[in-house]
């Protein structure tokens, strides 16, 4: 996942403490439902020979299934560099190697510096940021088509889990917080940027939401 803007360090060290987890529930289990949602409804919108962005793409594996459904490249993004080497490991083991690249930051920051994608994904990023208006707005702008992500679902359940977990993140001394932000804003500041939304699907704790420029 992708930083929040103050304590970028503590989440690099709190997702990449995460890699080897990530890499066995994968091996063990595959692409987690609400990405299979999210691939699904990329899939009835622009893919073939579309260029990907994936920001806070994690160890790669959902930018590399959409490459294998017929995007042409994808780039990804995330601040941990434990995560990106694991990312190349497996786009090496699947042939893709040079069908991808990877830069290492808080996409906020690099912004600037990235080229558009025809297809932009945050899969549960947004609720990594404080800001998180600011971050779709950067996101939006270096769209050309397609805007899809994920992120928790605002129920009691969803809120209690995350705020457990920013208990349990302040006794062990970690600046990283999660947050759940309101759903009526994420789509408004979508919305507001030129896209309508193609599809949404739920899981028991999040929401894919697929948007479409135009």
């Amino acid at each position: 996942m992708a930083c929040c803007s103050i304590p970028c360090a503590d989440t690099s060290r709190f997702f990449s403490q995460l890699t080897r987890l990530y890499r066995w529930r994968f091996r063990l289990f595959g692409i987690e439902k609400s990405q299979r949602q999210m691939i699904s409804g990329i899939e009835q919108t622009l893919i073939d020979n579309a260029e990907l962005l994936e920001i806070g793409c994690g160890i790669g594996y959902l930018h590399q299934a959409l490459l294998q459904a017929g995007a042409a490249r994808a780039t990804g993004i995330d601040l941990s560099a434990r995560m990106l080497a694991e990312a190349q490991r497996q786009a090496e083991v699947s042939g893709l190697t040079g069908r991808t690249a990877y830069r290492q930051g808080d996409f906020v920051d690099l912004a600037d510096s990235i080229p558009m994608a025809d297809i932009v994904i945050l899969d549960k990023v947004v609720c990594c940021y404080p800001e998180p208006e600011r971050l779709l707005k950067l996101a939006l702008a270096g769209t050309r088509h397609v805007i899809a992500l994920t992120y928790p679902r605002d129920r009691l359940f969803t809120r209690a889990g995350v705020a457990l977990m920013t208990i349990l993140l302040r006794l062990v001394g970690s600046g990283f917080r999660p947050y759940v932000h309101n759903p009526a804003d994420i789509e408004r500041w979508i919305s507001a940027g030129g896209f309508r939304r193609h599809s949404r699907a739920l899981t028991f704790e999040w929401a894919t939401d697929v948007y479409v420029r135009g």
